[in-house]
């Protein structure tokens, strides 16, 4: 082979080159669009961290930032939350993807639309919900005094349990549904041969089925705490004044001090911890697991010389076996209580357990969001439990007042424009991303996906500082152009995972026939994946309804979003009108899952 390359003519090697450059023309719009509303913006901001007030190089902001003591303590306690936060998704969520994973797909499919509830719904929503059932006066201390269990009423809120509580709820979905991801690729015949074997359950289960579903473990974990890094909603609502985050901070040198450079060098160290964390995930188990890919071949490539790798991996397998030991320690033990018999299968009660966990996790999800609709009927002048009477009054307030009406229009309007034009640029670059081979193919789906990886905090400001020069600050214009980089990398991996599944021989069939590639891609493919295309629109349109840290920074006080009400309305007054805007909000996202859910099952996607 490399005697035919290189008797390979060098005018050919060069058209060849230049015939892939020219075939992945679809890709460059989207590199170009991210290159100047994302790339740029994020090295100016860290670049004015290296400046001080006079414009000249400078470490005064970054010795600033480590001669107190407070802002230390505020990294701290972001790790702290962070840490906690992906531990209880990945242990909660665990079983649910694992449930999921080994049921049959109807089962799947329903159960798939609860875990995606509150992935859909609104944060303020979710954490409102939580508002009215952690509350001092709220659902839980009510029902708790009511049944004689407690005298008075519990701190639930406003501490790092409450928290933990709320952060858990809004992140395990991305855990969930990024390990379901790659347990559905593991052959279920494994444990089988394993069983035949004379393995216990719980020895095949750690030995063989656990290693395998790590990928998707680590992957899940490393996308929560990256996200956690950068929150500062549900810590704002449901935190103590303890429980500050980097991003309040950040946010607070932006709109209270207008100190750019500091801004820039919190949004650095943020940025610093998000890059040590991928660098540990890459010597434990390669960057190809994020897209599926084996940790084994990583190991194998370059294990020799990855400390890491070999201390992680041998600590591993001691853990493994120690976890298998005692879930077979315990099989034994139930044995000896509850002999097996032939009319009552040995996975039984394995099972039961899984499923009496999976669904209270899935209750936990789906159930919260549901309780801001009786309050928001409830004639109390705040949020409390239990509701008096039944009124429409906040309902009134809400559709009777411009500023809500507007606000809701807005967003409606900045989700739909965003969602198209991240169809318009993603599509496009996930049909070359996933159909053609490109040198710098990685690097590209890097850059694409840098959206998700960055804290939001961080392109939030970057843009706004970009906007601030350029005039699109209070702009619905700009609300499209920033929400347009937060969705697009949602559009470009759901159709590349639709793309990975779909069998190109249909159109080279139609090709063979006299269609033409314009033809066969409008009246093949695109209707053959028209599931997949439906549900990149809608996750970039709730992408963007939801999206309040861009909205915050460079909506102003005239381009204001549903959300960025609902946030200004929680922090000023806390009525339940803002509970009668989330039934409102709730409602349609339903309607929207619902609705894909048909399309879905009636193409048969």
């Amino acid at each position: 082979m490399t005697a035919i390359a290189d008797a390979t003519p060098p005018e050919a090697r060069v058209y060849r080159r230049r015939s892939a450059w020219v075939a992945a023309w679809p890709l460059f719009p989207l590199l170009l669009y991210l290159g100047f509303l994302f790339l740029y913006p994020v090295g100016q901001l860290l670049w004015l961290s290296i400046l001080d007030d006079g414009g000249a190089l400078s470490s005064v902001h970054y010795t600033k930032l480590f001669a107190r003591t407070t802002y230390v303590k505020v990294l701290g306690i972001t790790f702290r939350i962070a840490a906690w936060t992906t531990l209880f998704c990945l242990l909660a969520g665990y079983p649910v993807a694992y449930l999921l994973a080994t049921i049959n797909e109807r089962k799947r499919n329903t159960l798939i639309l609860w875990v995606l509830l509150p992935f859909w719904t609104s944060f303020l929503v979710r954490t409102f919900a939580w508002i009215v059932l952690l509350g001092r006066y709220g659902t839980i201390n009510s029902w708790l005094m009511d049944l004689g269990i407690i005298d008075a009423p519990l701190k639930l809120i406003y501490n790092f349990a409450g928290v933990m509580i709320g952060m858990s709820h809004a992140l395990m979905p991305l855990a969930v549904l990024t390990m379901l991801a790659v347990m559905r690729t593991i052959d279920p015949n494994l444990r089988n041969a394993a069983s035949t074997l004379g393995a216990r359950g719980g020895q095949s289960f750690w030995r063989i089925y656990f290693p395998l579903s790590l990928p998707g473990l680590a992957a899940g974990g490393l996308l929560v705490f990256i996200t956690a890094l950068g929150f500062f909603i549900t810590p704002a609502l449901l935190g103590g004044g303890r429980e500050i985050m980097v991003a309040q901070v950040i946010i607070e040198q932006i709109e209270e001090l207008l100190n750019w450079g500091f801004a820039g060098a919190v949004a650095v160290l943020l940025l610093a911890t998000a890059i040590i964390v991928f660098y540990v995930y890459d010597r434990l188990l390669g960057m190809s697991t994020l897209a599926g890919g084996s940790a084994a071949e990583e190991r194998a490539r370059d294990g020799s010389n990855n400390i890491i790798g070999r201390l992680g991996s041998w600590l591993g397998r001691y853990l493994i076996a120690i976890l298998g030991w005692i879930c077979d320690l315990f099989s034994a033990i139930v044995e000896i209580v509850r002999p097996i018999r032939a009319d009552r299968p040995r996975q039984g009660l394995s099972r039961g357990v899984l499923w009496i966990v999976a669904m209270a996790v899935i209750f936990y999800l789906a159930a919260p969001a549901f309780f801001v609709v009786p309050i928001s009927f409830s004639e109390n002048q705040f949020i409390e439990w239990p509701m008096k009477g039944f009124t429409l009054h906040w309902y009134e307030m809400f559709l009777g007042s411009d500023i809500w009406i507007g606000a809701m229009m807005r967003s409606f309007l900045v989700a739909f424009f965003s969602a198209a034009l991240s169809m318009i640029i993603g599509v496009p670059a996930a049909f070359v991303l996933a159909r053609q081979q490109l040198i710098f193919k990685t690097v590209a789906l890097a850059f694409i996906l840098a959206p998700l990886i960055i804290p939001r905090i961080i392109i939030a400001i970057a843009i706004f500082y970009l906007y601030a020069r350029i005039g699109l600050v209070g702009t619905s214009f700009g609300l499209v152009l920033g929400h347009t980089v937060l969705a697009v990398p949602f559009v470009v991996v759901t159709v590349m995972a639709v793309l990975k599944n779909y069998d190109e021989r249909l159109d080279q069939a139609a090709w063979t026939l006299g269609a033409s590639k314009a033809r066969t891609l409008w009246h093949i493919t695109f209707p053959l994946i028209q599931p997949g295309l439906i549900a990149a629109y809608l996750f970039a349109f709730v992408t963007s309804f939801d999206e309040l840290t861009i909205a915050l920074f460079i909506s102003g006080g005239t381009a204001t979003t549903l959300p960025k009400q609902m946030w200004t309305d929680a922090l000023l007054k806390v009525s339940p009108t803002v509970l009668a805007a989330s039934t409102v909000v709730l409602f349609f996202v339903t309607c929207m899952i619902l609705m894909a859910e048909y399309i879905r099952r009636r193409t048969g996607g």
